[in-house]
């Protein structure tokens, strides 16, 4: 299939709902589907961190915002009924490895029952036509491989993030095998799919115990910034790239149906699979002089993965959707973002224009290596 880009017509007017979206991906998603012109109707605790880029876009005046917890099973369901969604995005979870060691029965309880909570909401709403549950490219059972890993491979995690969310990949196939066929001649099926993505960085990402904010807090406090595991290799990815991902495939869902209700990868080139420390030493260099970092690596720390990349041949042969920006836009876009966000430029232009500057890559052949 050649590439394919963004319908507006089709996002305009439709009605969304959306979990999770004060969060960081949350954002950037509620951000770009209100310019396409659709109405968004978000669900979620209020945003997990100050500053937050929620706050800073100003979202609570373009989104219809429910703070809620999605472990409330009934609240969830209700503001769902009276939402009447057309598509369903469920991004709200407990998104972080070394917090899920701190706290795994909130982990479990989040990442798994907000699953079912949710799902359980969806299929007693007759508008939703199509969900797409965002997990991880960390649901997979980790080998180490240096290739990638495809939609078919099993599923399993070392801690307890990535196993709670690849039992939310579990609980997604069983309800769709369960309960998401046609639920009759007026009520066809609901097209459910789960999208996985490798490392989302980008602008406006505060999160504790993550690399890029934290390079962040240090670089706009003027420290040193502290790299703990410099060998990790990731498969870094600007968070508009998986994002154009679930739009299209929420557009196919909504389209062809069930044939496409399956898992799908959403991950970077092979090259922009890079070493942590490659990634500090060139934000450092775009940042200035005054950047600056040491490695403190601890034996003591949690367990995190050395090495994993997703196989993404899938969506690019049935979806149309390749990445389209390089790691070095990538890290180029953070630290313009941040220059931004230091000189007090309003930050909702500022993502508008990233948004708008991504966009104008969607017509342009992507750079193949």
């Amino acid at each position: 299939m050649e590439n394919r880009t963004i319908t507006p017509d089709f996002w305009r007017g439709r009605r969304v709902f959306l979990t999770g979206h004060t969060g960081f991906k949350g954002s950037w998603l509620s951000l770009w589907l209100h310019t396409l012109g659709a109405e968004v109707k978000g669900y979620a605790l209020e945003p997990p961190t100050d500053p937050s880029l929620f706050q800073l876009c100003r979202l609570d005046q373009w989104v219809d915002s429910t703070i809620a917890d999605i472990r409330d099973a009934e609240t969830l369901q209700t503001v769902m009924q009276q939402a009447r969604p057309d598509i369903v995005f469920h991004m709200a979870a407990q998104p972080l490895v070394r917090a899920s060691y701190q706290q795994p029965v909130a982990t479990y309880a989040t990442n798994v029952m907000g699953t079912v909570h949710l799902l359980e909401a969806a299929r007693r709403c007759p508008s939703v036509q199509a969900i797409v549950n965002i997990t991880t490219d960390k649901c997979y059972e980790n080998r180490e491989w240096h290739w990638g890993y495809r939609e078919n491979e099993p599923l399993g995690g070392h801690d307890p993030y990535s196993s709670s969310k690849a039992c939310s990949e579990l609980v997604t196939a069983a309800y769709r095998n369960s309960f998401f066929h046609a639920r009759s001649d007026a009520q066809p099926a609901i097209a459910l799919a789960s999208a996985r993505a490798g490392n989302v960085i980008g602008g406006g990402d505060w999160a504790v115990d993550r690399l890029i904010p934290d390079c962040v807090r240090a670089l706009l406090d003027g420290r040193a910034i502290v790299v703990r595991n410099p060998h990790a290799i990731r498969p870094w990815q600007h968070v508009l790239e998986p994002l154009l991902g679930y739009l299209l495939l929420a557009e196919q869902l909504v389209e062809r149906g069930t044939p496409l209700a399956t898992g799908w990868n959403f991950g970077p080139w092979d090259e922009d699979a890079r070493p942590v420390e490659s990634i500090v030493s060139r934000l450092c260099a775009l940042w200035g002089p005054e950047a600056r970092y040491r490695l403190e690596v601890d034996p003591s720390q949690p367990h995190e993965a050395a090495y994993l990349k997703l196989e993404c041949s899938k969506a690019r042969a049935e979806l149309g959707w390749t990445p389209r920006w390089r790691l070095e836009q990538v890290i180029e876009s953070i630290v313009a973002w941040t220059k931004a966000y230091r000189s007090g430029q309003d930050m909702r232009t500022v993502c508008l224009q990233q948004i708008d500057l991504y966009g104008a890559s969607l017509h342009k052949t992507p750079q193949f290596c």
